[in-house]
């Protein structure tokens, strides 16, 4: 990510907004670093074995979010976005101590 491009986060009281793109029926549950939507805007992909059907994706999505920024499962609310690939998550609890940890993830999946 440059230094001039927007995260795909956003810090807001009590944790984060996070932008995220999600491709389900993958072959495995992986971050697979920052990528841009429609618009430009840059999203978190993420890749979920689960498949799309009865929330399936969405508490998979969840459970890696919790998993990887070590966070309780219940932190973790999907805000937007149940039925498409585009989604947005707030992450309860420490927003710059999560902003660093969504930092370490991204840096893991470049190196």
């Amino acid at each position: 990510m440059s230094s001039e491009e927007t995260p795909p986060w956003r810090i807001v009281p009590g944790g984060v907004l996070l932008f995220v793109r999600a491709r389900p029926r993958a072959r495995g549950n992986a971050i697979g670093g920052i990528g841009h939507d429609a618009d430009g805007r840059a999203v978190l992909q993420l890749r979920i074995a689960a498949p799309p059907a009865e929330g399936a994706a969405n508490a998979a999505l969840i459970n890696l979010l919790s998993t990887a920024l070590q966070v309780r499962k219940r932190d973790v609310s999907l805000k937007s976005g149940a039925t498409g690939r585009a989604k947005q998550f707030r992450i309860e609890g420490d927003g710059a101590a999560l902003v660093a940890r969504l930092e370490a993830l991204i840096a893991s999946c470049i190196a």
